[in-house]
C-alpha cells in the first residue's frame, strides 16, 4: 500500500503544479475587451486621469479635451516603432490644429523625464505630452507594449484603437470614425 503512495502523491503534485501553470497563463493574456468592443461597432467611453505635463507645471486630461477628436498616444524614447510613428503623429496635430477638430496628446510610458523631453525636441513635437506616473491611464487602456494609438471621439469614446505604430492611412481613417 505504500509503494502505490508516492506515485499518486507524485501525480496528485504534478497536475497541481500543470494547473498552476495553466491559471497563471490564462490570467496574464492580453485585455481585449476594449478591442473587441470596438470591433463590434460600440464606442467605450475613454478613461481619464489627471496627470502632469511633460516638461511644464499642470495637468493634463482627456476630460480637459471633452468637445474635441483626440489621438492618444502612448510611447517612450527609447521604443523604436514610436520614433518611427513620430512624423504621422506631428502631422496629425498641425492638420487637427488647422481644421481645429481636435489635437493628439502624447503619454510617457515608463519613460524618464530628461529622456522623453529629448525625444519631444529631437522630432519637433507640438502638441501636448504627459507623464503616466505608475501607469494609471496605461493600465486603464491595458497598454503593455508600445507604441499604442487611441482615437477617442467628441464625446470622449474611443472610436479606434491601435496596438502597434500608426501610419497615415490608418490615422486618417480612424479621424473619419471618429468625427462621424
Amino acid at each position: 500500500m505504500k509503494r502505490l503512495a508516492v506515485p499518486i502523491l507524485c501525480a496528485v503534485v504534478a497536475l497541481a503544479l500543470v494547473s498552476l501553470l495553466a491559471y497563471g497563463l490564462v490570467s496574464r493574456s492580453d485585455d481585449t475587451s476594449i478591442e473587441q468592443a470596438v470591433a463590434s461597432g460600440e464606442r467605450p467611453v475613454a478613461a481619464s486621469r489627471e496627470l502632469p505635463l511633460l516638461g511644464a507645471t499642470g495637468t493634463r486630461s482627456l476630460a480637459d479635451l471633452r468637445g474635441k477628436v483626440v489621438v492618444l498616444n502612448f510611447w517612450a524614447s527609447w521604443c523604436g516603432p514610436c520614433k518611427d510613428e513620430a512624423p504621422v503623429l506631428a502631422a496629425t496635430q498641425r492638420r487637427l490644429e488647422r481644421d481645429g477638430t481636435g489635437t493628439v496628446l502624447g503619454v510617457t510610458f515608463d519613460d524618464s523625464t530628461p529622456d522623453s523631453l529629448a525625444f519631444v525636441k529631437q522630432f519637433g513635437i507640438r502638441y501636448p505630452n504627459v507623464r503616466d506616473v505608475g501607469r494609471k491611464l496605461a493600465d486603464a487602456y491595458a497598454t503593455r507594449s508600445l507604441p499604442e494609438t487611441f482615437v477617442i471621439d467628441r464625446r470622449g469614446r474611443i472610436a479606434d484603437l491601435y496596438r502597434g505604430p500608426v501610419d497615415q492611412a490608418r490615422i486618417d481613417q480612424a479621424l473619419r470614425r471618429a468625427l462621424q
